[in-house]
């Protein structure tokens, strides 16, 4: 099943928006690397990418899903617009994609 399981934001100074999240709501944050930090709840969790190149202009939802190529096939049969083809990332795969109406999402499967 397909569900919404992560949001990742953009940061452009990774210690400040760390600082931030965990004073205003407590959230501890697990880093990956020197640019990106993310909460490990399970849940829908929250990543900070501070990666200027990696980051998008806006939130990225991202949806789980237990089968990427079936995904990607769905999507692109559905009209999505891929922006970034599937790769790979500590924990998965994902790609990332744009809807018919401009917003861009992506799509992972954890390893």
């Amino acid at each position: 099943m397909a569900r919404p399981s992560f949001i990742e934001l953009p940061a452009s100074d990774i210690a400040a928006a760390k600082t931030f999240y965990a004073r205003a709501f407590g959230w501890e944050l697990t880093e990956f690397g020197p640019t990106y930090a993310c909460t490990m709840t399970g849940d829908v969790d929250i990543g900070l990418q501070g990666d200027p190149a990696e980051a998008t202009h806006a939130p990225l939802p991202v949806i789980a899903v237990d089968d990427l190529e079936a995904a990607l096939a769905e999507v692109m049969a559905a009209g999505g617009d891929i922006v970034r083809p599937i790769f790979a990332f500590p924990g998965g795969r994902r790609f990332q994609f744009r809807d018919p109406h401009g917003n861009e999402l992506a799509v992972m499967q954890a390893d």
